[in-house]
Order: C-alpha cells, then sequence, then structure tokens
C-alpha cells in the first residue's frame, strides 16, 4: 500500500479505533483521540488524573483494540529498577530473565508512586527501545508505548517525575470528571456480569503504514515557523519571549518538544481530511506537547499560574 492510499485512508482507519474504543472508555474522546494519536507518532504518553477516572482501563482498552502484548507495572515505592527490566539470574549459569518492559504497550500506572530512581528505568527504553543490563543490551518488541498514569503531583506520597524523563512523554493529558450522563453509562456497562472490551481493530503492521503516512504529510515553511516561534519563546531568556515566561518561567521546552509538536500537528491535518499542516493545527497540538515541557518557578505555583496559560499567552501574541 502506498503512502499516498495511507494518507487518504489515515481518518477513516484512526476513526474506526476510536470507535472501537469508545464501546469500552465511555466519554473522554478527547482523551482516546490524543492517546491514539501518540501511538501512531510512535510516543508515549501520560495521562494525570485523579483515582478511578478509568485511565488503566483506557489503556488496557487500547491494547486490545490495537491487538498488542500487554504489562501493567504498578509503581510502589519500593519498587527497584529491576522490577521493571529485569535482572540476570542463575541457574545453573547466568541468564537474564526479562521484566515486564518487554512488551508491546507498558501500563506504567501511577508512575509518580516511585521513587526518581525506579522511575529512571524507562528513560533508555521509552528513548532508544533497549534495555541494558550489566554488558548486555537488549532490544525491545516492536512496537513498543508507554502508557504512564500519575496523581497530581500534590497528593501525599508521590515524587515528581525527573525533566528528563518528562521530556521522553510524546504528551500530557488531563483526565477530567465524567459528565453526570457519561458516570451514568459507566456504572451501567461496568456493574454487569461480563465487562466490555473493544474488539480488535488495527494490528503493528497498519500502526507503522499509518506512522509512515503521518511523517510524510507537508508542511509549509511558514507553518513550520510558526511552530518553532512557539517552541523558542517558551524560553525565559529570549528577547521575544512575553513578560509572563519570563516572570514564571524556569526553563523551556526542548528540541524534542518541537519535533512533537510537529508530529501531532500533522495527524491532527490528516483527521481533518487535509494532507498539509494549518496553523490551527499547531495551536491545537501545543498544549499536549509542551505543558509537561515547561518547568514553572515558585512565583507561578503561589499564584496559581499552570504551563497551559503560558502557552495560551506565547500563542497570542506571536505574529505569523
Amino acid at each position: 500500500m502506498t503512502d499516498e492510499t495511507n494518507l487518504k485512508n489515515f481518518a477513516a482507519d484512526f476513526i474506526s479505533v476510536e470507535t472501537a474504543i469508545s464501546k469500552a472508555v465511555i466519554g473522554q474522546k478527547d482523551i482516546i483521540r490524543n492517546v491514539l494519536a501518540s501511538v501512531i507518532a510512535g510516543g508515549h504518553a501520560l495521562l494525570e488524573g485523579l483515582p478511578g477516572l478509568g485511565k488503566t482501563h483506557l489503556v488496557k482498552s487500547f491494547g486490545k483494540a490495537l491487538d498488542l502484548s500487554f504489562s501493567r507495572v504498578q509503581f510502589t515505592p519500593d519498587l527497584m529498577p529491576a522490577d521493571i527490566t529485569g535482572t540476570d539470574v542463575y541457574e545453573n549459569g547466568f541468564s537474564f530473565r526479562k521484566g515486564p518492559v518487554f512488551t508491546n504497550l507498558l501500563l506504567a500506572d501511577e508512575i509518580n508512586r516511585a521513587t526518581p530512581k525506579t522511575q529512571s528505568a524507562l528513560l533508555e527504553a521509552m528513548q532508544e527501545k533497549t534495555v541494558t543490563v550489566g554488558k548486555n543490551t537488549y532490544d525491545l518488541p516492536f512496537p513498543f508505548f508507554t502508557l504512564a498514569t500519575q496523581n497530581p503531583i500534590e497528593l501525599e506520597g508521590v515524587y515528581p517525575l525527573p525533566e528528563a524523563q518528562l521530556d521522553r512523554f510524546f504528551i500530557k493529558l488531563d483526565v477530567t470528571f465524567p459528565s453526570q450522563d457519561e458516570l451514568l453509562e459507566i456504572v451501567n456497562i461496568t456493574s454487569g456480569e461480563n465487562p466490555v472490551w473493544p474488539e480488535k481493530t488495527m494490528d503493528s503492521e497498519k500502526i507503522k503504514a499509518m506512522s509512515l503516512a503521518a511523517a510524510s504529510a507537508p508542511m509549509a515553511r511558514a507553518v513550520g515557523e510558526y511552530a518553532m516561534k512557539i517552541v523558542f519563546n517558551t524560553h525565559p531568556d529570549k528577547p521575544s519571549s512575553p513578560e509572563t515566561v519570563k516572570k514564571y518561567v524556569r526553563f523551556g521546552a526542548s528540541p524534542r518538544g518541537a519535533q512533537s509538536l510537529v508530529a501531532l500537528s500533522k495527524i491532527y491535518a490528516l483527521l481533518d481530511g487535509r494532507f498539509n499542516v494549518a496553523y490551527d493545527d499547531v495551536k491545537k497540538a501545543a498544549p499536549h506537547v509542551l505543558r509537561h515541557r515547561i518547568s514553572l518557578n515558585f512565583e507561578a505555583a503561589a499564584e496559581g499560574v499552570s504551563s497551559d496559560n503560558i502557552i495560551d499567552d506565547i500563542i497570542s501574541e506571536i505574529t505569523r
């Protein structure tokens, strides 16, 4: 199948997976769309929200709809790095026993409950798709995605993720409480004897084809420069940055953030039936890929200023 055919069929294929997952996950349409976009882009997703909002069920539903192998790790303060990556064991000689990270879809549940040492065990896996133990390096299965959930950091007993690990997440999404009607529907489908799961709608080969198609979508130079201005102006030391950035931001987004912004903007364009990226695609993608890559100072926390507020200010001040 040619890239052109994949481009034309992209929206239909994407929506078919969305529809399948929506039968098992009530509401959260924006979350479903953006997590799937992250998978297509080959990135990892961080979901933040209070306990009991269905984050774990969402990730399991993705595993079934995409026909991917699935592992779940419950992060706790006593979890060790080897519990995730695996370790060498002695059984008539040393051999490597693989950890749960050797899967297609890894659910890192409540990732900020573990210590930074254990959180960082995922750094190599998320970036290089490999695990190094001792002198040996092992490849992870293809494809490999980490979908992590975390509770808001103001709750007790949590450890904020290191900046280096946050930057490896393609997007960060806030999971909100469902509406009253959605809550009733959730109770209805979960109170029966048999849980509702989505049917298999896609496989790894289709994911790869859609990923290549999205990457090949064209972006005009002017739109690309607009996206780079947004990322550039997240840094407080740049003359063009808004006053709010200079006042509240410690440091801004990395080049990886710029890559993610372009990738998500291309997917948004294809979902809208266009083969070219528009300024509005970039605006819509910016909060999801930049909110966790902007580090705020204590003054921002004291005055209730969020990363989304900063991103809104940056976009409003940029002239094309």
